[in-house]
């Protein structure tokens, strides 16, 4: 367990799900997460031989039951890799009646437009909100 996690002043009910340990740093870069994270160590990818044991899927189930999670935040890279990772994680999530939710993805803030590739505009129109 890292520090971050073995701090007491951090929401035990949220966790917040990642591919690697540099994506932990981000997040606590960016600011306002108080919550604790569950690094997979990877994504599924199944073509590379890479199935729900060795990213630790079960230890994740585990310590969402343990830790009595309300809420996980799946922060997995917007790679078709990682939004499987996050379907199946969701999936097996579902039965043990927590919360999952997804960062959002799309235009990053003080983007303009025209610089966007398509795709990253197709998915944020697609992710789109009422206001």
């Amino acid at each position: 367990m890292c520090e971050i996690c073995a701090s007491r002043s951090r929401d035990e009910t949220l966790l917040c799900v990642v591919e690697n340990p540099a994506d932990v740093l981000a997040v606590e870069q960016a600011g306002g997460f108080r919550g604790k994270y569950f690094v997979l160590m990877g994504h599924l990818s199944p073509i590379d031989g890479i199935g729900p044991d060795e990213i630790g899927i079960d230890q994740l189930l585990a310590r969402v039951q343990r830790d009595s999670v309300k809420e996980v935040i799946l922060a997995t890279n917007s790679t078709v890799e990682g939004e499987a990772t996050a379907h199946y994680v969701s999936e097996q999530l579902r039965p043990m009646g927590v919360d999952a939710s997804r960062i959002a993805h799309g235009i990053p803030f003080g983007g303009e437009l025209e610089f966007v590739d398509a795709g990253t505009l197709a998915h944020a129109m697609d992710g789109r909100k009422k206001i």
